[in-house]
Protein backbone atom coordinates (compact mmCIF):
# COMPACT_ATOMS: atom_id res chain seq x y z
CA UNK A 1 0.00 0.00 0.00
CA UNK A 2 3.51 2.14 0.77
CA UNK A 3 4.28 1.94 -2.78
CA UNK A 4 0.78 2.58 -4.32
CA UNK A 5 0.44 5.70 -2.32
CA UNK A 6 3.94 7.31 -3.46
CA UNK A 7 2.95 6.52 -7.04
CA UNK A 8 -0.32 7.79 -6.92
CA UNK A 9 1.17 11.36 -5.01
CA UNK A 10 4.05 11.38 -6.64
CA UNK A 11 1.82 11.68 -10.33
CA UNK A 12 0.23 15.02 -8.84
CA UNK A 13 2.53 16.95 -7.18
CA UNK A 14 4.93 19.31 -8.94
CA UNK A 15 8.04 18.44 -6.47
CA UNK A 16 7.89 15.04 -6.35
CA UNK A 17 11.57 13.91 -4.51
CA UNK A 18 10.04 15.83 -1.88
CA UNK A 19 7.48 13.51 -1.14
CA UNK A 20 7.78 10.81 1.77
CA UNK A 21 5.14 8.12 2.68
CA UNK A 22 5.73 6.66 6.26
CA UNK A 23 3.79 4.16 7.80
CA UNK A 24 2.90 3.90 11.65
CA UNK A 25 1.29 0.92 12.91
CA UNK A 26 -0.94 1.40 15.75
CA UNK A 27 -2.57 -1.64 17.22
CA UNK A 28 -4.41 -3.14 13.82
CA UNK A 29 -4.32 -0.24 11.82
CA UNK A 30 -1.72 1.45 9.54
CA UNK A 31 -1.87 5.34 9.41
CA UNK A 32 0.79 6.61 6.65
CA UNK A 33 2.13 9.85 7.13
CA UNK A 34 2.29 11.76 3.67
CA UNK A 35 4.87 14.39 3.94
CA UNK A 36 5.86 16.37 0.90
CA UNK A 37 6.74 20.02 -0.13
CA UNK A 38 4.38 22.78 0.91
CA UNK A 39 3.26 24.34 -2.21
CA UNK A 40 1.87 21.07 -3.14
CA UNK A 41 -0.35 20.11 -0.37
CA UNK A 42 -3.39 21.85 -2.28
CA UNK A 43 -3.04 19.76 -4.76
CA UNK A 44 -3.09 16.24 -3.28
CA UNK A 45 -6.36 18.07 -0.89
CA UNK A 46 -7.65 19.02 -4.18
CA UNK A 47 -11.04 21.16 -4.41
CA UNK A 48 -12.94 20.36 -1.55
CA UNK A 49 -11.08 17.63 -0.67
CA UNK A 50 -12.09 15.22 -3.63
CA UNK A 51 -8.56 14.39 -4.47
CA UNK A 52 -7.73 13.47 -1.34
CA UNK A 53 -10.81 11.93 -0.49
CA UNK A 54 -10.27 9.82 -3.56
CA UNK A 55 -7.18 8.63 -2.35
CA UNK A 56 -8.15 7.84 0.82
CA UNK A 57 -10.64 5.32 -0.84
CA UNK A 58 -8.39 3.62 -3.06
CA UNK A 59 -6.44 3.00 0.46
CA UNK A 60 -9.56 1.85 2.27
CA UNK A 61 -10.40 -0.91 -0.89
CA UNK A 62 -7.05 -1.89 -1.49
CA UNK A 63 -6.11 -2.68 2.17
CA UNK A 64 -9.64 -4.23 2.60
CA UNK A 65 -8.78 -6.86 0.13
CA UNK A 66 -5.73 -7.29 2.00
CA UNK A 67 -7.52 -7.83 5.04
CA UNK A 68 -6.17 -4.99 6.57
CA UNK A 69 -6.73 -1.47 7.73
CA UNK A 70 -5.09 1.59 6.26
CA UNK A 71 -5.34 5.41 6.45
CA UNK A 72 -3.75 8.36 5.95
CA UNK A 73 -2.75 12.05 6.75
CA UNK A 74 -0.98 14.63 5.81
CA UNK A 75 1.73 16.05 8.13
CA UNK A 76 2.56 19.36 7.84
CA UNK A 77 5.90 20.17 9.23
CA UNK A 78 6.42 23.55 10.77
CA UNK A 79 9.53 23.98 9.45
CA UNK A 80 8.95 23.78 5.55
CA UNK A 81 5.84 26.62 6.30
CA UNK A 82 6.83 30.14 5.16
CA UNK A 83 6.96 32.54 7.77
CA UNK A 84 3.58 34.57 7.82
Amino acid sequence: MQAFLEYVVKGLVAHPEAVTVTPVVKDALTIYELRMHPDDVGKVIGRQGMTINAIRSLLLAGSAKKGLRCTMEIIEDKKQQPPA
